[in-house]
């Protein structure tokens, strides 16, 4: 590998955690909103229920979004979480909280609902995405909720069985807390895998030493780099992935992924959530790579240079955005003492690429088919047309730059998953 202090590569971070099996109920079958979806999966009981709601927007992005539907079988909300929702008559309004009102067009958000119900109550209808209806469904006929109306404060996400006092569904026992999968507050709720090819929260490793599904490898050379199972600091379950990461070349050290990813595809979307705790040095570092084939086996990397989030090719040092100040200042800097989610699409088809922090996308971290000065202009020099085969998840330093970084619920999968 030939030696540069103007690469680049990225850093990824990931949650998996296994929804509950549930029945998607939607609204009419046809096109509309330019393809806007709402997607309503409640869990039901005997007089009461929850609901997870997914906004997919479609072709178009949002700034901030309201979603309303109409119950018709004597359901009544209670409560909600990620949202601020209330209830008129038969009519709910959810509007976005304050971290997940932007939604990239083709992204979606999610939030969810806890009510009574009573016997016979029927699927919701009328579910519209500010004031537009979708998933082909007529706008509700229904009065939307008056400003004066108090609304149903947010509650932490209710468990999936009912309250002590109704008869819970007798496979599930009522949890005395939430469910352990329920995040902080301020943190987006995790979803599934979404049937990812690549599905893995490190549940399965039983040593000290990543091994089975993962190997550790040193690309060029092994050094003061060390990759471990910990089980002190995770995102979900019990156990992540643990780097610690020397500065200086020759210390390079990542785990790698044994799955079959063949199944993939050429079009590759990525979610890691990954936790910092050293800001990104000027110098170029890197912390996920990915073998290409269609460009002499060497790899798409993603770290940071400059101070931000960057996009690095092993085989010319091209980067995304340009090390220009103005091209650096549409990325960002990756977020430390948090876990973050970090997604990613890579279309080999198209050649382009795309990149989320926390479920916004970054214009930085684009190169969407047309070269732009300060952006992807370098990243076109030539045709690029990516064929990756792997997933290494670690750290590469090329002179500053010693971190210690977690990885934990990582997916890959031809399609998007979500945070």
């Amino acid at each position: 590998m030939r030696i540069s202090r103007t690469r680049i590569t990225a850093a990824v971070a990931a949650t998996v955690t296994v929804a509950a099996a549930v029945t998607t109920v939607l609204a009419g079958t046809a096109s509309a909103a330019q393809g806007c979806r709402i997607d309503y999966q409640p869990n039901e009981w005997t007089g009461g229920f929850t609901a997870n709601v997914r906004v997919s927007p479609g072709d178009t992005a949002l700034s901030s979004w309201t979603v309303t539907w109409s119950y018709l079988g004597g359901q009544r909300i209670t409560g909600g979480w990620n949202a601020q929702v209330s209830q008129a008559g038969t009519t709910v309004t959810a509007r976005n909280a304050a971290w997940n009102g932007s939604v990239p067009a083709g992204g979606f958000t999610e939030f969810g609902v806890q009510g009574t119900s009573t016997s016979g109550s029927t699927a919701p209808t009328g579910f519209t995405l500010n004031g537009v209806a979708c998933n082909g469904g007529p706008p509700p006929t229904t009065t939307p909720v008056p400003p004066t109306t108090t609304p149903v404060p947010p509650t932490t996400p209710p468990p999936t069985t009912p309250p002590p006092t109704t008869t819970p569904p007798p496979t599930t026992p009522p949890p005395t807390t939430p469910p352990p999968t329920t995040p902080p507050p301020t943190t987006p709720p995790p979803v599934g895998c979404a049937g990812a090819v690549l599905c893995d929260g490190f549940e399965n490793q039983t040593g000290t030493t990543p091994a089975g599904d993962w190997s550790v490898v040193n690309p060029d050379c092994s050094g003061a780099g060390r990759a471990a199972v910990d089980t002190t600091t995770t995102h979900s379950g019990s156990r992540s992935l643990r780097i610690d990461g020397a500065a200086g070349y020759c210390n390079h050290v990542f785990v790698r992924s044994n799955k079959d990813l063949s199944a993939v595809g050429t079009v590759r979307y990525g979610r890691i959530w990954l936790r910092h705790t050293t800001a990104l040095p000027t110098q170029h570092v890197t912390m996920t790579a990915m073998t290409d084939t269609a460009d002499g086996n060497k790899d798409l990397r993603m770290g940071g240079q400059n101070g931000a989030l960057q996009w690095n090719r092993a085989s010319d040092d091209a980067t995304l955005p340009e090390q220009s100040p103005a091209g650096v200042a549409l990325s960002v800097p990756l977020p430390t003492g948090r876990w973050t989610c970090l997604e990613f699409m890579v279309d080999g088809n198209q050649g382009q690429l795309r990149t989320w922090l926390d479920g916004t996308a970054i214009t930085g971290l684009t190169a969407d088919g047309v070269a732009t000065h300060d952006v992807d202009g370098q990243w076109y020099n030539r045709t690029w047309r990516p064929r990756l085969t792997d997933l290494k998840l670690g750290w590469e330093s090329y002179g500053e730059g010693a971190d210690t970084i977690w990885y934990d619920d990582v997916a890959l999968g031809a399609s998007r998953i979500g945070c």
